[in-house]
């Protein structure tokens, strides 16, 4: 039974979308979904699941969620091994310039393709700075988020693919709780 790592897109953001972290982990568990933990309140969940069908896994709980809360979201799944890749590839991990609030990891919902990372790569970024690795993209704001004229709308119509972004601290919180789980589980 494998740990599943849920990120919700635009939860509780500037005042739209408002779904309590309580009453979604409520709903998770009526999907069969066992030991649901929050983290903070921007629709981060971490859980169990019997199913291994992470696409279905993520429209059953798009559609629960949009029944329930009346919120449309897309649902971005990881596994904790996934999230495991995640930090291992982290581009930046070396660079001791690089601070955990200023760097994002933009979850896709799926794979993009080789073409259109390299096109979304190739879009002049300075002095923000991109990687991209499989189904997430790396993203340093040395300026912060608030003042970037990096494209975020586009980059992501150029992918083809909604994603939703977790600053570097929240990515290894998720990690450690999912492991945390895994290990009562064990």
């Amino acid at each position: 039974m494998p740990v599943i790592v849920s990120l919700l897109r635009g939860v509780n953001v500037g005042g739209y979308n408002q779904v309590s972290m309580e009453k979604l982990r409520a709903l998770y568990a009526t999907l069969a979904f066992e030991d649901a933990r929050s983290y903070i309140q921007s629709g981060n969940l971490v859980f169990w699941s019997k199913k291994r069908d992470l696409p279905a896994v993520a429209k059953t709980i798009e559609q629960a969620i949009e029944k329930k809360f009346g919120v449309r979201s897309s649902v971005i799944l990881r596994t904790a091994d996934e999230m495991r890749d995640v930090v291992a590839k982290n581009p930046f991990a070396n660079r001791a310039d690089v601070p955990p609030n200023k760097l994002i990891v933009t979850f896709l919902a799926s794979d993009p393709g080789a073409a259109a990372r390299e096109t979304v790569l190739a879009i002049p970024a300075d002095p923000e700075e991109v990687r991209a690795e499989g189904r997430e993209l790396y993203i340093y704001f040395p300026n912060g988020m608030g003042r970037t004229k990096l494209p975020m709308a586009r980059i992501e119509k150029m992918l083809g693919t909604p994603g939703t972004a977790r600053n570097w601290n929240s990515v290894l919180k998720l990690l450690a709780m999912s492991e945390e789980l895994e290990q009562n589980r064990g």
